[in-house]
């Protein structure tokens, strides 16, 4: 068992709430939390190319209150510019893009100049440019819809020094909670991690152990797989590929995050403080592909 400094997202909620300027969101901060790194003792069994059926939901008395198929546009999400504390990258809005139906963020080794972090007034210099993207609409269970489940469809990026990211995350961190629903380093893409973040005080993050790491019975960057989120009163549920994998209460705080609401985002990250030991002279380039995003509510 060894110690590690982590961060986790969280984006969604059965309450929907637009954002009146998504320039005024910035993207969920790399909280930390010191905790033992648990690894599920099961792996998980995963179906390449794997796609949800909705109708599983719809016909059980579930409600799609978002779609996105990334058909058309990106206009229910914002697109960051900029960089982020202590990872390499600097976000551009053109390394986000929807090819034949999917939305694909790539990382590129280029130099740029751009805002030292996202809505920072000074600039740095950056080697490495990617992508991430944040909902116009904020997502929330409360007591007249208690149960949603936030569903993605994606293909993870390979490679040292990538990090897919699917998460979700509220204003004025953590005090309305930060959920990651799929967190993937490119050079372990057998195993992906979930966590969460909540706190009453702005910066102030209360949980520990939140984080567990899930290993898969194959590559999940090599084909489609399907994740699902299930956030209730009290637990969180992750699904992979229709199959349970956890069910999170760690800490003791989901609970503190009913009634309120996040923000999905997805990103593509380049190093940080999701790799002990980092070396920035191996990282790699890559494309994190994504076929659709959906938000069901339920009584």
């Amino acid at each position: 068992m060894k110690t590690s400094t982590l961060t986790a997202f969280l984006l969604g909620g059965l309450s929907i709430v637009g954002i009146s300027s998504c320039k005024k969101l910035s993207p969920a901060k790399q909280g930390t939390q010191t905790t033992v790194t648990t690894i599920n003792p099961k792996t998980a069994a995963t179906v390449c190319d794997y796609d949800f059926n909705e109708s599983t939901l719809t016909s059980t008395g579930w409600t799609k209150s978002f779609d996105d198929e990334f058909d058309s546009d990106l206009s229910k999400w914002y697109a960051y510019t900029g960089g982020v504390q202590n990872e390499l990258q600097c976000f551009e809005p053109a390394n986000v893009t929807i090819v034949n139906g999917v939305l694909q963020i790539e990382a590129k080794k280029e130099t740029v100049t751009g805002p030292t972090t996202v809505n920072s007034s000074s600039n740095s210099t950056f080697n490495y440019t990617s992508g991430s993207i944040v909902s116009n609409l904020a997502f929330g269970p409360n007591a007249t819809t208690p149960k949603i489940r936030i569903v993605t469809r994606m293909k993870v990026a390979s490679g040292y020094g990538l990090v897919s990211f699917f998460d979700s995350y509220g204003t004025n961190w953590p005090t309305n909670g930060q959920i990651n629903h799929v967190q993937v380093e490119g050079n372990d893409v057998k195993r992906y991690e979930t966590n969460y973040f909540y706190g009453t005080q702005s910066g102030q993050n209360l949980v520990n152990n939140g984080i567990l790491f899930n290993p898969a019975d194959q590559d999940l960057s090599s084909c489609w797989h399907v994740y699902v989120t299930e956030w209730t009163q009290n637990a969180l549920n992750f699904y992979l590929d229709g199959q349970l994998v956890e069910t999170k209460t760690a800490g003791g705080y989901v609970g503190g995050m009913f009634g309120k609401v996040q923000n999905l985002s997805l990103s593509l990250l380049i190093g940080g403080s999701y790799y002990s030991s980092f070396v920035p002279a191996n990282v790699q380039t890559g494309t994190m592909y994504v076929d659709y995003v959906k938000v069901f509510t339920s009584k």
